[in-house]
């Protein structure tokens, strides 16, 4: 059976990265010529990049999922709230301190510390998790939460200096990774599947949507403590003349990679089994399985963090820099774009929540809808970002109408897209954009703008990302919608004059 889901999984890694693969090679073999050992280190990164991505996501089908479900549905039936709120609050802590893509964008932040805004950030999404289990369980619309906390958001945003407006959206989107995301969208369903109203599935989705917020205010809070000034410290190119220099600096990021996970995964195991032996208390074979699962995980994340670190950073900030000084900068947007358009595929993330929609859904959503709606939303907000790159323009006037536009979406879509493109939001911006969409446009920035220009005009890719999803997905919801409108009148007119024939025109019919 794990042989067969692991040969599955195989299949759609090599399809979700074949694509953006076939791309930088097309870019490297004709307008931007780049080093062969850079090119030898990214063909090394995209081979574990399918591998880790293929181990991750069947460990998070076997143990990530079980164990959200399992805690979700055993704090809602204790009926304690104090129980539900603490639980979830050290939980959104835990997982977020853990999360990678978090550490990756804390070290290209030059204005705070750290442990400062990592500890911060996790802060956050732990209170706004506690806020989206207690509306789960309360029934509250996301159509009227979102707006009130984004209105907030944005009002404390004009309090603060620009230089923390990208940094600070860049957070709520990096916050839901690989880590994060499989566990909080099974938390929801464990804590939604013990309410019998019709309602239950939908509002399982959401806690992403509402913990990208808390990470938003808290490093815009830090704003008003630290001052905007810092310097940014560029990627370095790592040198390698040889294929077997090439090889040896993957060798030489094993360790740290599997030590980031250890502590990624060592707080989640550790809760795990006390909650089991406390509360849950499963059998031997169900631990045996979860136990497997957790190891597929922990394989998956070191291979898939060291071939993007190792292999796509690099990769993504050299072609930024070639492309940037290319006579035609424009250029930038549409490579950008069809960049943008494949390589979400390549986000672990996004197939754990395209499955988990699904499912949920009973087919009504496939995979294959998500996935384009996905890829549409994701090539726009990477046109954007690179136009923002080239002329300079801040951030806020992408984002204030965007979601202006989206939060208005929110009462003309169904309920289910409405907390399902939210969460989508948050997905799309995994690692595969923190480690080579975003050090593409700050490469591509430096050589148009200059390093003093990085933090204001590079920074918000990932926000970007985040942003247009939840405008694409919403749309789609509101297609889904009108046709289903259109399809119940079509049945009703069929009916009405079925019911006009007499028996007798029936039988000659």
């Amino acid at each position: 059976m794990t042989k067969t889901l692991l040969k599955e999984k195989l299949n759609e890694a090599v399809t979700s990265v074949m694509p953006i693969t076939l791309i930088v090679l097309a870019l490297c073999l004709s307008i931007t010529p780049i080093p062969n050992s850079l090119l030898v280190s990214f063909a090394f990164g995209a081979v574990l990049l399918v591998i880790g991505m293929a181990f991750f996501t069947l460990g998070a089908d076997v143990a990530m999922m079980p164990i959200g479900n399992k805690v979700g549905a055993c704090i809602t039936k204790s009926k304690k709230i104090w129980i539900i709120v603490l639980v979830s609050f050290l939980l959104g802590v835990i997982i977020t301190i853990s999360e990678p893509d978090l550490q990756v964008l804390a070290n290209q932040v030059p204005t705070i510390p750290n442990n400062v805004i990592i500890l911060s950030v996790a802060l956050g999404v732990g209170i706004f998790l506690v806020i989206a289990m207690l509306r789960i369980l309360i029934g509250i619309s996301l159509s009227w939460i979102l707006p009130v906390f984004y209105i907030i958001v944005f009002i404390l945003a004009m309090q603060v200096p620009k230089d923390f407006w990208a940094v600070s959206f860049d957070s709520g989107g990096v916050t839901t990774g690989p880590m994060t995301v499989p566990f909080i969208m099974a938390l929801g369903v464990g804590v939604s599947s013990i309410r019998s109203d019709r309602h239950a599935g939908d509002d399982s989705f959401g806690l992403v949507a509402l913990s990208s917020i808390g990470p938003i205010l808290a490093v815009l809070i830090l704003g008003l403590v630290y001052p905007a000034e810092g310097t940014y410290t560029p990627v370095q190119i790592p040198a390698a003349e040889t294929s077997k220099d090439s090889f040896d600096l993957f060798l030489k990021a094993f360790p740290e990679y599997i030590g980031e996970v250890l502590l990624a995964l060592g707080p989640i195991i550790i809760f795990f089994l006390l909650f089991n032996v406390l509360i849950i208390k499963l059998g031997k074979r169900a631990l045996i399985r979860i136990s497997a699962g957790l190891v597929f995980t922990f394989m998956g994340l070191v291979l898939f963090l060291t071939g993007v670190n190792v292999g796509f950073m690099p990769m993504g900030n050299y072609l930024g820099k070639c492309i940037g000084n290319a006579e035609f900068s424009w250029i930038l947007v549409p490579i950008a774009m069809l960049m943008g358009y494949f390589i979400v595929m390549a986000e672990p993330a996004v197939h754990v929540l395209n499955k988990q929609v699904e499912n949920i859904t009973a087919g009504s959503i496939p995979e294959k809808a998500m996935s384009l709606s996905l890829s549409i939303g994701v090539a726009l907000s990477l046109g954007l970002a690179m136009i923002r790159v080239i002329t300079g323009i801040s951030v806020m006037w992408f984002l204030i109408p965007g979601y202006s536009v989206a939060l208005l979406l929110t009462f003309a879509a169904p309920k289910l897209f409405t907390a399902i493109a939210f969460d989508s939001g948050g997905v799309a911006s995994g690692p595969m954009t923190a480690t080579f969409l975003l050090p593409f446009a700050m490469g591509a920035c430096e050589a148009i703008g200059g390093i003093e220009r990085i933090v204001s005009d590079a920074f918000g890719v990932v926000a970007m990302v985040a942003m247009t999803p939840l405008i694409t997905i919403q749309f789609l919801g509101v297609v889904h919608k009108y046709r289903s409108k259109k399809e119940e009148t079509r049945r009703e007119l069929f009916l009405q004059n079925i019911s006009n024939y007499n028996d007798e025109d029936i039988i000659e019919v």
